[in-house]
C-alpha cells in the first residue's frame, strides 16, 4: 500500500478488492483509491472528476474508487491500528442538520470476503454514528457520507466472511473510526489547530494509546542518526514486509504477529526522501538501488549483546 496526498487529493494506491458506497460504486478490483476536494458550490459531473482526477495522475480509472469532499484536504486525518488504516475527512457544522459530510477509506491489510466487505460498511457506519451522538449532533449521518473498505488482495490466505460479529477485524474497524472521526470534527470545528493532515498511530504498550506523529520539535530526534530527514516518520510504505528492512514480532498480547520497522532507516536517508517526495510510487527496490548508489545503509544492525564477566 502506499499513500500520499497532493494539495487537493488523497491518493492510495495498493491491490485490493474494495467495496464504495460513493461515485460509481459497488465491489470489485481496483489499484486506486482517491478522495478529492472539490469547491462547495461543486456542480458537475462527479464521474468524470474521478476519472479526470485518476488519468491526470497515470492511473486506470476503471481501477479506481473515489470520493468527493468539499472540505479541504488539510483537515484529512490518517489512522493506523496493527491491520486497519482508516482515512478520514469530516466537516459538520453543528448547527445543521446533515449540513457537511463525512467521507471514510478503509484499507485493511487482511483478506475479506464481499460480505466481510458489506458488513465492514456497517461497523464503520455504526461507530461513525456513535461518535456524532457523544458529541450532540443533530444528525448521525449527512448527505453526502460515503465509505470505501478496500481488503488487500493476497495469495494463499483464506477469506475472513463475517466482521458484524466481535472479531478482531470489527474491533479494529471499531477503534480505527471512532478515534479518527472525532479527530476529524475536532479539526474542522477548530478545536485543534489545523495546517496540513494529521497522522496518527495506536500503540499497543502500556494498555493501549494513541499518539500523533509530528514532524517538528519530536521529542525523540535524533532517533537514527544525525541528519535524518523526518518526513516519512510516519512510513508510507508501511508495511512493507520487506525482511532486510524490517521484521516480523509478536505485539504486546503475543496472539499476532506485527511489522516492526524500528531498524529501518531507507526513508531517514536525505537522498531518499527527496526521492520519495518527487516520486511517491517508487518502488522498495528502486530506492534501495538509490541507496546502495551512494554507499549508504538501509538498517541498523541489532546491537551486540552485553558481555558478561565471569571471575
Amino acid at each position: 500500500m502506499r499513500i500520499f496526498t497532493t494539495q487537493d487529493t488523497l491518493f492510495i494506491r495498493g491491490t485490493w478488492r474494495a467495496a464504495s458506497t460513493g461515485v460509481s460504486g459497488g465491489i470489485r478490483p481496483v489499484t486506486t483509491l482517491l478522495n478529492h476536494t472539490v469547491s462547495p458550490d461543486f456542480s458537475s459531473s462527479p464521474e468524470r472528476v474521478i476519472t479526470q482526477v485518476a488519468a491526470r495522475k497515470g492511473f486506470d480509472p476503471a481501477k479506481t474508487f473515489g470520493l468527493l469532499s468539499a472540505v479541504p484536504m488539510k483537515f484529512l486525518c490518517i489512522v493506523q491500528v496493527e491491520t486497519i488504516t482508516a482515512c478520514i475527512i469530516a466537516g459538520i457544522n453543528k448547527d445543521t442538520d446533515g449540513d457537511g459530510t463525512i467521507t471514510i477509506i478503509i484499507c485493511a491489510a487482511v483478506p475479506l470476503s464481499d460480505a466481510a466487505l458489506l458488513d465492514a460498511i456497517i461497523t464503520v457506519s455504526d461507530a461513525k454514528a456513535c461518535v456524532m451522538r457523544k458529541n450532540s449532533y443533530e444528525s448521525c449521518k449527512t448527505r453526502n457520507d460515503a465509505v470505501i473498505i478496500a481488503s488487500e488482495i493476497t495469495t494463499g490466505n483464506s477469506f475472513q466472511t463475517c466482521t458484524q460479529s466481535v472479531t478482531p477485524v470489527r474491533i479494529l474497524l471499531d477503534t480505527a473510526v471512532s478515534f479518527g472521526v472525532n479527530e476529524a470534527l475536532n479539526r474542522y470545528n477548530s478545536q485543534v489547530p489545523v495546517t496540513s493532515p494529521a497522522y496518527f498511530i495506536h500503540s499497543s504498550i502500556g494498555g493501549g494509546h494513541w499518539f500523533e506523529w509530528k514532524k517538528g520539535s519530536c521529542p525523540y530526534y535524533p532517533c537514527h542518526f544525525q541528519g535524518q530527514r523526518c518526513d516519512y516518520c510516519y512510513c508510507p510504505l508501511y508495511p512493507c514486509a520487506d525482511e532486510t528492512l524490517g521484521d516480523w514480532v509478536m505485539n504486546i498480547s503475543g496472539k499476532a504477529r506485527v511489522w516492526s520497522c524500528a531498524r529501518c532507516i531507507l526513508n531517514h536517508q536525505p537522498v531518499v526522501t527527496d526521492h520519495l517526495k518527487k516520486y511517491p510510487e517508487s518502488s522498495i527496490i528502486e530506492l534501495k538501488h538509490l541507496i546502495s548508489l551512494h554507499g549508504l545503509p538501509f538498517r541498523q544492525e541489532k546491537p551486540d549483546p552485553p558481555t558478561i564477566e565471569v571471575e
